[in-house]
């Protein structure tokens, strides 16, 4: 991953391959952003002139490149758009310098050096924009041999990520800086590897290849692990699992990653829908909608990657991570319309639509965590073709049966800068799962599908406890263009709100 260090140098003295500078939408043009005076001042004051000659206008996402002023060590000066200019003595908003030095680490995809000159009036802006930096240097490129020599080719074009960022305004000397930007390396590099699982063809990750992620990461950061093979589940009479993956040849998990500090008072469980490929099984997926099914698993993927950055921020609170894996295919073997499973609750559910496999997944490892009675449950999942229809693709719907807990995350999710959207569980969307063979089916109406699927899934919550369920099926994957500090592909969608969640938790300000 990209090298990340603070730096007190000067711009014009510091070797780099770029000084990147942000650039505000001012009401009457231009505006540039604290941070490059030097730069200004090298460019005689005029640097708004010359920025407004070049078409800049400081929106969002915007780039420009000039060559440095003479006496630069640096050739290259990039200004970044930042949005609208904050109002008088207001600084600049995290999220918009988190998206600015995401669009700048990636113009600057094969540089070995850059230097970001943003804005910086506290440790939680220089996190910001060292989270902006990394998670928009990312680049997945481990199967691409453009050059046809048997080597990987290296990001667009064949352009390796910038290398190294020497982030600028920050203090190194200062403890709440250090922490800002050690806290942020510790969360990209977990959220990129999240992001890199997601990105895996399904043909490669597998459950069982999942599984063997999570116990070489649990080995490296001190995490206990336990991993439920086919044979387990079926002792252990873990239907929900077993009747999803009972179509494939690759054999489904339930991976248990537990995270505990001995000095924490909380217990948080996770919970992740891990289907490594969904076809949809015998209710077969129509061709167009199973070409980025390898995205099944985005869930599974951030509750491993929030368990880990959990460790290694060492946080006090207990964090327990709950992965259900297993791949959704048609055969023999399969699960049909109409078949009956016995859940890992006793409950029993009659399956209707073996293509509404999340849930029952879900449902096997949510009583599962509900066993240990933690103070709080947060499933994770790609779950519903209905909430990207109600909230589109970059925001996940948040449902629980506790409003207070249920605006907690809406609120946590903002702060990190990931867009979320707290959804009601109307009771009377309950009935149309009931079923005359079975305790419950595995569809109701048509019409609010997504809470359909949380009440389905509240239903295997253990008694008292306090859950909350993110639908990240819209934002798990970006098949458009990147934005931000947003790639294509794999997104690490929830990763940020489920490590916040946890830092909440071991503050005491969170319940």
């Amino acid at each position: 991953m990209t090298a990340l260090t603070l730096s007190t140098a000067a711009a014009p003295g510091l070797r780099a391959d770029a000084i990147v500078i942000g650039v505000a939408k001012g009401a009457k043009g231009p505006v540039v952003a604290p941070g490059a005076e030097s730069v200004d001042k090298a460019y005689d004051g005029k640097l708004t002139g010359v920025l407004e000659t070049l078409g800049a206008s400081g929106a969002e996402g915007e780039v420009t490149k000039l060559p440095a002023p003479s006496g630069f060590k640096a050739p290259l000066v990039v200004a970044v758009g930042l949005g609208a200019e904050p109002d008088k003595d207001a600084d600049y908003d995290g999220e918009a310098l988190r998206k600015a030095a995401g669009v700048a680490a990636r113009a600057l995809a094969g540089s070995k050096k850059a230097a970001f000159a943003l804005p910086v009036t506290n440790a939680a802006d220089a996190g910001a924009i060292a989270e902006g930096a990394l998670l928009g240097a990312y680049s997945f490129d481990v199967y691409k041999d453009s050059k046809g020599t048997g080597g990987n080719a290296r990001g667009k074009n064949g352009k390796a990520p910038l290398a190294e960022v020497a982030l600028l305004g920050a203090k190194p000397r200062d403890k709440a800086h250090k922490a800002a930007v050690e806290r942020a390396t510790a969360v990209c590099e977990e959220l990129n590897r999240a992001r890199d699982l997601i990105n895996m063809p399904p043909n490669d990750l597998n459950p069982a290849s999942f599984a063997a992620e999570c116990q070489q990461a649990a080995k490296e950061h001190g995490i206990k692990v336990q991993v439920l093979d086919d044979k387990a589940l079926t002792k252990g009479g873990y239907g929900g699992i077993l009747g999803v993956g009972g179509g494939s040849t690759a054999t489904p998990r339930l991976v248990k990653l537990s995270y505990t500090h001995s000095k924490a008072d909380k217990h948080l469980a996770f919970v992740g829908k891990g289907i490594t490929y969904d076809s949809g099984g015998i209710s077969l997926k129509p061709a167009g909608h199973n070409e980025t099914m390898k995205c099944d698993m985005s869930g599974a993927a951030a509750v491993f990657a929030a368990v880990v950055a959990a460790a290694r921020l060492g946080l006090r609170v207990n964090v327990t991570g709950w992965l259900a894996l297993a791949e959704n295919m048609p055969s023999g073997s399969a699960v049909r319309p109409g078949d009956v499973l016995r859940m890992y609750s006793g409950k029993t559910v009659e399956v209707l639509n073996t293509d509404a496999e999340g849930r029952l997944v879900l449902a096997d490892a949510l009583w599962a965590a509900s066993q240990e009675k933690p103070d709080a449950i947060v499933d994770v999942a790609t779950l519903t073709g209905a909430m990207m229809l109600a909230l589109g693709n970059r925001t996940f719907g948040v449902m629980g049966n506790d409003d207070a807990f249920r605006s907690a995350i809406v609120e946590a999710a903002e702060e990190v800068g990931e867009s979320s959207w707290p959804m009601p569980l109307p009771e009377h969307l309950r009935k149309g799962m009931d079923s005359s063979t079975a305790d419950i089916a595995n569809m109701g109406e048509r019409m609010g599908g997504g809470l359909v699927a949380g009440l389905f899934l509240r239903e295997f919550v253990g008694e008292g406890i306090t859950w909350a369920h993110l639908d990240i099926a819209g934002p798990a994957f970006n098949e458009g263009g990147p934005f931000g500090y947003t790639p294509k592909g794999g997104t690490g969608s929830a990763v940020r709100t489920l490590v916040r969640l946890a830092e909440l938790t071991a503050a005491g300000d969170l319940g």
